[in-house]
């Protein structure tokens, strides 16, 4: 007896404390934008009249020593302050110095392992000659002074508004063999492959949120870089191919008078051109006569460049059809281990599929070659050009090289700061791979896995777990296995529930693709998404950003009660459903009845409006047998095994 009051009491409590985790006033506060729209980015999500960005514009002329790995050269940056500030200095990424010993990112990431680790040290960059060249008078700059991976420039007079600086160094450095997994070299059986990146002083960006972002580069936060042209050329022995982000110059120059005459086939075939094939590697015939090279490259409007270089390259080449007709091609450069079974002869056809739908779908592709290397790196992104791994083949293939493409829309086009949220960069690409994968070839390259459905029961446990990072978090905080959740797959996961179970298809379509419009090569704030995502498709969304993004919340819904009308199921009968967590999505509640007819009712978010309960009706002519929440799984429920209710 006691015991069974126990019992009562202790499950009392428990439903209490269940009920007690979905708190409605919180799930839709109104306070939800932190400040209003401004001159400079509209309560739209718009940049407004007096939006401004300041422009970084590069000349570089560098060379490759193969013997040392050094690269060694000469750079000259243009600033331009568009700013409302007078600055009296300047911040520059150094981004070398993070392979140095002593750098933050080797205390602290390399010591933790994982893919961004170091793998040996180097000396970071070596800079020399800095110089300035402000409104005609020159001058060495003096006392500039070097923080792990940041470096400030003082300058002798501020910068005014409207105005513009040159600085100009030299610098060279070695190439670490591993750097972290973004760059490097891959030793194959005719030669090293060289994948350069983050291999001269960039400035930081200077905005209208914070000012000078200077946030230190420790290996798992990407870039926030400005955008501007950039001109830049490798001298390499002559028996080197260099590919690089941008137009290559002098082509001529380059290559022989057979590989023009291939080069210009591949400029109008929609077939994959051999430009130089596996047989030719060890043909010198196969390389202009000479003792080096130098390889002159051009691209416009964009955040940053890499290039790669190597002797042992198999080159090819193909078409990329643009909706507005432009020239593009599809490059792709490998070792010649990199050829079998579903290889990286594929590479240059899924290039140009994976181009050629999201310049499409969302937004054109603005480099006049998109360009996939084959090395040492698994899978990282630049403006014009992509590094994945050399061993990858088939599915593996063709998910890289989609993923890193589909990175010229999400930040290379729409300039996010990687450098702190991920989810809008990695998340937001990795959503759009899923839409183009489904369109290539039909869908041939889509994954069959345990990682295929994010609304199984096993994915949600995990990706909703308490131990699992929020999105609205740095890279560098997230516990590192748990990033491929918190940067790709929930970001990802959110966006699709709100494509398909909140907005729909047109909607959304309609209001993500004027979201890359409006930022197109400019610098949105998570704020800004939210705001034009809202106003397009005419939606308060701010008990979505609140439940997926701003906070951990989780989603569980689960069948209360049914009931039949004044004990009459011919009469209609009621259904009692409730939120036990506090994350709200809406919900379909399927009803079936003993004569075999059955319902669909679809509830609005609004239902969770006043309270963790909502009771509705169902115009039912017979008794209720089954009651489901979400029968196709299309809500990330981490409980499904309270969704349902059978007659016993």
């Amino acid at each position: 007896m006691i015991k069974r009051h126990v019992l009562t009491i202790l499950t009392l409590i428990s439903i209490a404390t269940n009920a007690q985790n979905y708190d409605h006033r919180a799930a839709f506060n109104p306070q939800f934008y932190p400040y209003p729209g401004n001159p400079v980015r509209s309560s739209s999500g718009e940049p407004g009249p007096a939006y401004w960005q300041n422009r970084a514009d590069y000349s570089i002329q560098c060379k490759l020593d193969t013997a040392t790995h050094v690269v060694s050269g000469e750079v000259t940056m243009t600033f331009t302050n568009n700013s409302p500030d007078a600055l009296r200095f300047l911040w520059l990424q150094m981004d070398q110095n993070i392979y140095k010993p002593d750098s933050r990112g080797s205390a602290t990431t390399t010591q933790t392992g994982g893919r961004w680790a170091n793998g040996a040290f180097t000396d970071g960059y070596t800079i020399s000659n800095l110089r300035a060249e402000q409104n005609l008078l020159k001058y060495a700059v003096k006392a500039p002074i070097t923080t792990d991976t940041r470096m400030q420039i003082p300058l002798e007079q501020p910068l005014k508004p409207g105005e513009k600086i040159k600085i100009a160094l030299s610098y060279q450095f070695e190439i670490p063999e591993y750097g972290t997994d973004r760059m490097g070299r891959l030793k194959t059986k005719n030669g090293w492959v060289y994948e350069v990146a983050q291999w001269y002083p960039r400035f930081c960006v200077y905005d209208d949120i914070q000012g000078w972002n200077t946030m230190p580069y420790l290996g798992a936060g990407e870039f926030y870089l400005e955008y501007g042209d950039v001109d830049f050329s490798i001298t390499t022995p002559a028996d080197l191919i260099v590919v690089g982000s941008g137009e290559l110059m002098n082509p001529k120059e380059c290559y022989t008078t057979e590989q023009m005459k291939r080069w210009e086939k591949a400029a109008t075939s929609d077939q994959t051109v051999m430009i130089r094939n596996e047989k030719e590697i060890e043909d010198r015939a196969s390389r202009p006569i000479g003792a080096s090279v130098t390889w002159r490259f051009k691209i416009q409007n964009t955040r940053d460049v890499a290039w790669a270089a190597s002797k042992a390259f198999v080159l090819d080449a193909a078409r990329i059809k643009l909706p507005s007709g432009k020239k593009c091609m599809a490059v792709s450069a490998y070792p010649a281990e990199s050829v079998k079974k579903d290889g990286w002869q594929l590479s240059t056809e899924m290039v140009k599929g994976s181009i050629e739908h999201y310049s499409s779908k969302w937004f054109e592709f603005p480099y006049p070659v998109a360009t996939n290397v084959a090395g040492i790196v698994g899978g990282m992104e630049y403006p014009g050009i992509v590094f994945c791994s050399w061993e990858s083949t088939g599915t593996g293939l063709w998910g890289v090289t989609d993923h890193e493409f589909g990175h010229t829309w999400f930040p290379m086009i729409v300039g996010s700061n990687e450098r702190k949220y991920a989810w809008m960069d990695e998340g937001f690409n990795t959503f759009i791979n899923d839409l183009s994968t489904t369109a290539f070839k039909n869908g041939e390259y889509k994954e069959q896995s345990v990682f295929s459905d994010p609304n199984s029961s096993f994915l949600v446990k995990y990706v909703f777990s308490d131990k699992m990072d929020g999105l609205y978090n740095i890279p560098d905080v997230i516990q590192q296995d748990n990033l491929g959740i918190t940067a790709y797959m929930k970001p990802a996961q959110m966006l699709h529930a709100l494509r398909n179970e909140i907005l729909g298809e047109e909607r959304f379509d309609r209001a993500f693709k004027e979201y890359v419009r409006r930022w197109a090569f400019k610098h949105p704030t998570p704020w800004d998404f939210f705001h034009t995502m809202e106003n397009v498709a005419g939606e308060d969304l701010s008990w979505f950003w609140r439940g997926w993004i701003l906070n951990a919340w989780k989603l569980d819904m689960t069948v209360k009660s049914v009931k039949a009308i004044d004990e009459n199921p011919e009469a209609g009968s009621s259904i009692t459903i409730t939120n036990k967590e506090q994350m709200v999505m809406p919900a379909t509640v399927e009803v079936k009845e003993s004569n075999g007819k059955s319902h669909r009712i679809k509830l609005p978010v609004e239902v969770w409006q006043r309270g963790a309960e909502w009771t509705f009706r169902v115009p039912t002519t017979s008794e209720i047998t089954e009651v489901v929440i979400d029968p196709d799984r299309k809500l990330p429920d981490y409980d499904r095994t309270n969704n349902g209710w059978k007659k016993r």
